[in-house]
């Protein structure tokens, strides 16, 4: 064993590794009294901007959104049994599809029809499967893609390409990027919030800064605890008064401040005494922001019963206080995964959010922040057509699908009422108006305001962006 792991640890060292998580919060909105935490953005090169990555400050040019709420469906919903109908499955339900089966991760059968009603909804006349009846009652304000298309049929990849832009590299996440380029308009809550009643596929590598400041990462919330005291953990200090706590991160303040003196080059130091002072002042208004009791009962009953629709209620009551980005994953792992038995599966998982997002796109509307407010919607990647074989038999479910599936947008700038792109007859593979993830990461950053080529970060001797040396702002979907 390496001796330096048998001494023990510092009060500095113990502070340092203890706290997983929670310390973020201090690198998500301190800054702006403070002045703290060297380093420059490429939104903006200012002194005050160098000295406060945190701040608020104007995208490169006039945005139509000012923040976002990604709904993600993780596990990959299935594209023919949602957003994207497809009739000749059912005209050959139980025979080959006549242009074959794409390669995937596991070896699929014959067509199989979807066992759910589509029917048109809104002025649009958008087509939507039965699971998810009640967002469809806001057909005319959704946007929806019909032809996404990743690069591998891989779980952990695809989460990785869709979040962070990259596949297999460590790179940073969206939200990471927004927040590097919007700064936040919080002081006392983080820039960018994921919540997840467990954890996703990839865990961490979802929300994570990668080489930018560690002042952008996601902030983690494991939502299968409903109080904000557990939500959040040393939340509420039930030792000392809040006037003792004070005086004691004042005294520690002061410590630290002498201490980092002699090593002013040391962000890491910066970013842990900013996080002591914003998790006091988090007490407050966190606990607020994460206590949906205090909503009255109507909103809570527009919203309905469940994990799903407190996310939800949760994204709103964030967003409107000011943070940037707000990810939800729907569960623990990649619960729309639905290798059989999707039938009953996928009716489930809708029915688990479907009120929920119906409930949060109304909310934005009646509190004016629909318009400014990009909401997505959607997974990894999509199924497939054909059913997977289980054992050599037919096993009800569908295989991963990166060929082609649905995403959809609303608020923020998108056209309400509009379909783009299209798959196969079957449903297996974007052919028309095809969308990559990195041409959706280039229009949500532009809808956000920013030119995804400009939006960039030195590192290593290169100029890393999310987009990496890919993607085209998709024009049609803007409004």
């Amino acid at each position: 064993m390496n001796a330096d792991l048998r001494r023990p640890l510092t009060r500095r060292e113990a502070i340092g590794r203890a706290g997983t998580g929670f310390g973020m919060f201090g690198l998500a909105a301190l800054m702006r009294e403070s002045g703290l935490l060297g380093g420059t953005t490429a939104a903006a090169d200012s002194p005050a901007a160098a000295l406060n990555p945190l701040a608020p400050r104007p995208p490169q040019f006039a945005p139509k959104a000012k923040r976002v709420i990604h709904i993600y469906l993780n596990g990959g919903p299935s594209q023919v049994d949602t957003f994207d109908p497809k009739p000749m499955l059912t005209r050959f339900d139980g025979r080959p599809l006549p242009q074959g089966n794409l390669s995937t991760e596991r070896k699929t059968g014959a067509a199989m029809a979807s066992p759910f009603k589509f029917r048109r909804y809104g002025e649009c006349g958008l087509e939507v499967s039965e699971i998810f009846e009640r967002t469809a009652a806001h057909a005319d304000d959704l946007c929806v893609i019909r032809s996404m298309r990743a690069n591998t049929p891989n779980h952990e990849q695809s989460m990785r390409l869709m979040n962070c832009g990259d596949e297999r590299l460590s790179r940073p996440s969206m939200g990471a990027w927004l927040t590097y380029g919007l700064g936040s308009e919080n002081e006392n809550l983080p820039g960018y919030v994921s919540m997840c009643p467990g954890l996703p596929v990839a865990d961490v590598s979802n929300w994570r800064s990668a080489f930018l400041p560690g002042v952008y990462q996601g902030t983690y919330i494991d939502t299968r605890k409903e109080k904000a005291e557990e939500l959040i953990e040393n939340i509420r200090n039930g030792v000392v008064s809040p006037r003792e706590q004070r005086r004691q991160l004042d005294l520690l303040a002061a410590i630290n401040r002498r201490h980092q003196a002699p090593r002013a080059e040391d962000d890491a130091l910066d970013a842990r005494i900013a996080s002591f002072e914003l998790a006091y002042r988090m007490q407050m208004e966190a606990t607020d922001a994460f206590d949906v009791s205090r909503e009255p009962r109507h909103v809570l009953d527009m919203y309905g019963p469940g994990v799903q629709a407190r996310q939800l209620l949760i994204a709103r009551r964030l967003v409107e206080r000011g943070v940037r980005f707000v990810q939800l994953f729907h569960g623990d792992v990649q619960p729309w995964d639905s290798h059989d038995a999707i039938a009953t599966a996928h009716r489930d998982l809708g029915r688990q959010c479907d009120q929920g997002i119906a409930a949060l796109l109304t909310d934005l509307k009646a509190r004016g922040l629909f318009e400014d407010t990009l909401v997505l919607c959607g997974g990894e990647f999509g199924r497939t057509p054909s059913v997977e074989m289980v054992n050599g038999k037919p096993g009800g479910g569908r295989d991963h699908n990166h060929w082609g599936f649905t995403v959809w947008l609303a608020g923020g700038g998108v056209k309400g009422g509009h379909v783009h792109g299209a798959t196969d007859d079957f449903g297996y593979k974007a052919v028309e108006d095809v969308v990559h993830v990195h041409d959706l990461h280039a229009t949500i950053l532009h809808l956000l305001g920013f030119d995804h080529t400009r939006l960039t970060f030195r590192h290593a001797g290169r100029d890393f962006r999310l987009t990496d040396v890919e993607g085209n702002v998709v024009k049609e979907i803007l409004a």
